[in-house]
């Protein structure tokens, strides 16, 4: 292993503790008691352990003991794989984690997949026309989209598509008690509950593909070879597609890793508008119910994921540019 690789492996060690840290003095900053919260309905506050079983509680799930312990408890319980158990759920918090993930990262991708697509179409097309009427149009369009906060949007997609016209599922990830009579009905089901929050996702999103894309590509068309590839009388399409587009796809395969981190930020306000069973919504429930270790482990998960897909990104870029692997 060289220099480089063992310096890139030193920096992501260093960022995990650092988030890890930060994931344990997070959810102790907040004020209350988690066994305040145990046994109360959603948004209330109803105690109902005696000042003992409280006590009790506390030193079970070592939360009396002082905060530097408490740490290196943490840290050494991690270290072995153990994200710690559920003060509200009663399950560990991998087990909930890992049940609830896979929502969480079938929203994303297609969001990713759907904005990346779309957003490189656009731009191509937006940049062949460049200053002409259809280049005018779609960048305005497509900016003002992407101001709209995606919570916002996905408001207004619930209370139109949803509640107003009936088109979608108020909330969740499928329908309750069906039986489905084949695979595909049941995947059906899964893709008419999650359109709209991928649709939120994916409009506001767009217009930084667009943008990127467009750019690129007024980069590439000024290349001499494509000027050669006019001259020759090539379509228009083999053109765009054939050769500029693949050869400014170099930025839009780095920006697509690199806002993982974001898109996951966005995603956590989207499912708890569409009350969407992933990890945005567990962990408002966490957070709601100061479920400490539930708090940590989520925050880890989208951590690890967030600095996996940074990873993947870099080495990805080395592989498409090997002038930065030289």
């Amino acid at each position: 292993m060289n220099k480089q690789r063992v310096t890139k492996l030193a920096e992501y060690v260093f960022t995990v503790w650092i988030i890890v840290t930060i994931n344990f003095m997070l959810p102790r900053s907040m004020p209350g008691d988690p066994f305040l919260h145990l046994s109360a309905d959603e948004g209330e506050e109803i105690t109902v352990f005696s000042e003992e079983q409280r006590k009790y509680y506390l030193a079970y799930y070592g939360l009396d003991r002082p905060a530097g312990e408490q740490y290196l408890s943490y840290l050494s319980e991690l270290l072995q794989g153990n994200m710690g158990y559920s003060l509200y759920y009663n399950e560990p918090v991998s087990t909930i984690i890992l049940r609830r993930l896979p929502w969480t990262a079938f929203l994303v991708t297609a969001a990713v997949a759907l904005s990346t697509v779309i957003g490189a179409f656009l731009g191509s097309i937006s940049a062949w026309y460049r200053g002409k009427w259809a280049d005018k149009f779609l960048f305005f369009n497509l900016i003002l989209l992407s101001e709209i906060p995606a919570f916002l949007l996905a408001l207004i997609l619930l209370f139109t598509l949803a509640a107003g016209l009936g088109l979608f599922p108020l909330s969740g990830a499928m329908t309750h008690f069906a039986n489905y009579d084949s695979w595909l009905e049941k995947l059906w089901d899964i893709i008419h509950h999650v359109f709209l929050p991928t649709m939120a996702l994916t409009v506001t999103r767009l217009g930084s593909m667009y943008l990127l894309s467009r750019n690129s590509m007024i980069t590439v068309l000024a290349k001499d070879y494509l000027r050669t590839a006019q001259a020759k009388g090539l379509s228009r399409k083999r053109i765009i597609f054939s050769h500029a587009l693949r050869n400014s796809l170099l930025p839009i395969v780095t920006r697509v890793f690199l806002s993982l981190g974001s898109l996951v930020g966005g995603a956590i306000l989207v499912e708890n508008v569409f009350a969407y069973p992933g990890l945005g919504h567990l962990m408002r429930e966490a957070v709601m119910f100061h479920d400490y270790p539930l708090v940590q482990g989520i925050f880890l998960a989208v951590t690890v994921c967030v600095l996996t897909a940074n990873f993947l990104a870099d080495l990805i870029y080395r592989k498409i540019d090997p002038r930065i692997a030289g």
